[in-house]
């Protein structure tokens, strides 16, 4: 008798809708845990109709009314914090310890801030800018907004789109990744549980026909996109015919610099957090560390030591500290990297053990890879790190920025004015100075080069998610301008 597995649906215009069906895996077992709808191009049109219909008065609410309906539906997140922490661990094999205090709480501030800053959207005052005329900007949603999000953190992704784009007064059609839908959808049926529209946050599910769909429908205004650059490229083309406005979040390879004068100890253990968070599957990952020559060995020693303490295992263990890789196809990514880095003589650090069942990979470390090395020049998006040595502040810059990407990077040093200096030549969308990876609602996220354009939180998303309008008011009520005798006519 075959095995009977929870389904999950597709939400589209208020409506649990299942058109076919696709097993989704368990990390940590590589077993069929449960199914989910699999979408169609006519899913996608049915949501596009749903949104742009929910959007019309979802846009007429005033900034309060959308606000205190966001700031319900955070609460009720908040209500099921638990259940979606699990739910994440679960679908996408993180611990549970990195689900409970950190992905779903920033999920919820995420709604909580834009719900707050929505109340003060902000054009210009009013003012004189031509004679005669008194001038105002408004801020206006951009209408039906597409987003797709990526596997590696389902709930924050999809956070990061739904908030502002609803916060603005947009509705959205979200696709999340085929892997990893589940607290997505989960998502959009608390919304409706908590009163917010039928049809003003839709979730359809699928792979690229979906994808492809959203990108191209002539009833979307807007895509937002995150995930790796080449898909980026892709979604950017899609969008293109149409002119549609496009906000990219793409591939990272951040640098973490590492100076003489640096608190190594506070730098290895940073290394080790920035590097392995989330199994290395996040963009802003310390991916590439440049440890300046005087300290190098004293630095790489310490690193492997903290490194081989790292538990990977069971994310539901409450001392795991990493879980297993998202899928069994990104496992072999990731090994593919190593295998490539061990044939070209590049000395690999193995730093401990792993369960045989799941896609699991244990934290690694490459020593003194070439620059121009694959692993080094490329995103590998596991707990993979690559270090090397530099001698100069110059030399340290030219190497932090020597790759195609630019989302994020760290300086370790305790010299205010060099680490000004380097927050200032580093090519990345964020830097940090003395830690790595501390993102917050209020602070903007996005790159520099390939690694996106646009902004994910902060104040700058949500502009990303309207449109400025400029209205001119005649102050004068004379019929006929001082300017018109330029087309007609004389001058008075």
């Amino acid at each position: 008798m075959d095995e009977k597995f929870i389904h999950y649906p597709m939400v589209i215009g208020g409506d649990r809708v299942s058109t076919g069906s696709q097993d989704l895996i368990d990390p940590a077992t590589g077993k069929v845990f449960a199914t989910v709808a699999l979408g169609t191009k006519a899913d996608v049109d049915r949501a596009v109709a749903a949104a742009k219909q929910a959007q019309v008065g979802w846009g007429e609410l005033t900034y309060g009314e959308r606000s205190a309906a966001i700031m319900k539906f955070a609460d009720a997140l908040e209500s099921h914090a638990e259940e979606l922490a699990m739910l994440e661990s679960k679908n996408a094999g993180k611990a549970t310890k990195l689900t409970i205090n950190g992905d779903i709480p920033f999920s919820v501030d995420n709604f909580r801030y834009f719900a707050s800053i929505c109340r003060r959207q902000e054009g210009a005052a009013a003012g004189e800018y031509i004679g005669g005329y008194t001038s105002m900007l408004r801020r206006e949603p951009v209408g039906v907004v597409g987003a797709i999000t990526p596997w590696n953190y389902p709930m924050n992704m999809a956070a990061w789109k739904i908030a502002p784009a609803i916060a603005a007064g947009n509705a959205i059609v979200l696709k999340p990744a085929p892997n990893t839908p589940i607290t997505t959808i989960r998502m959009a049926e608390i919304a409706l549980e908590a009163g917010l529209p039928e049809g003003l946050i839709n979730i359809v599910t699928g792979g690229a026909e979906v994808g492809e769909a959203i990108c191209t429908h002539p009833d979307v205004n807007m895509v937002s996109f995150t995930g790796s650059t080449r898909t980026g490229k892709r979604v950017a083309e899609l969008a293109s015919p149409m002119i549609k406005r496009v906000t990219l979040e793409l591939g990272g390879k951040a640098p973490f610099v590492v100076f003489a004068d640096a608190d190594l100890e506070a730098a290895a253990q940073g290394a080790v957090v920035g590097a392995y968070v989330n199994s290395g599957q996040d963009c802003t990952a310390a991916a590439r560390i440049y440890v300046q020559n005087e300290v190098y060995d004293q630095f790489l020693s310490r690193l492997v030591e903290l490194s081989k303490q790292v538990k990977v295992g069971n994310p539901f263990d409450e001392d795991t500290d990493i879980g297993p890789l998202s899928s069994l196809a990104h496992l072999n990514k990731v090994r593919g990297y190593v295998e490539e880095a061990r044939q070209q003589g590049i000395e690999v650090i193995t730093c401990g053990e792993v369960p045989s069942e799941g896609f699991y990979f244990p934290p690694t470390i490459l020593v003194n890879p070439p620059q121009k090395a694959n692993c080094v020049q490329e995103e590998i998006f596991g707990p993979v790190v690559t270090i090397q040595k530099f001698s100069t502040e110059a030399e340290a810059i030219e190497l932090a920025n020597d790759t195609p990407y630019g989302l994020a990077a760290s300086v370790w040093t305790l010299n205010v004015q060099k680490a000004m200096r380097m927050a200032k030549a580093i090519q990345a969308g964020a830097v940090w100075i003395n830690d790595h990876i501390p993102i917050g609602s209020e602070m903007p996220h996005g790159g520099f080069k390939q690694s996106g354009i646009g902004k994910d939180l902060s104040h700058y998303a949500l502009e990303e998610y309207t449109i400025v309008k400029h209205v001119a008011f005649d102050v004068t009520g004379d019929r006929r301008k001082p300017w018109h005798f330029t087309t007609f006519g004389k001058a008075d």
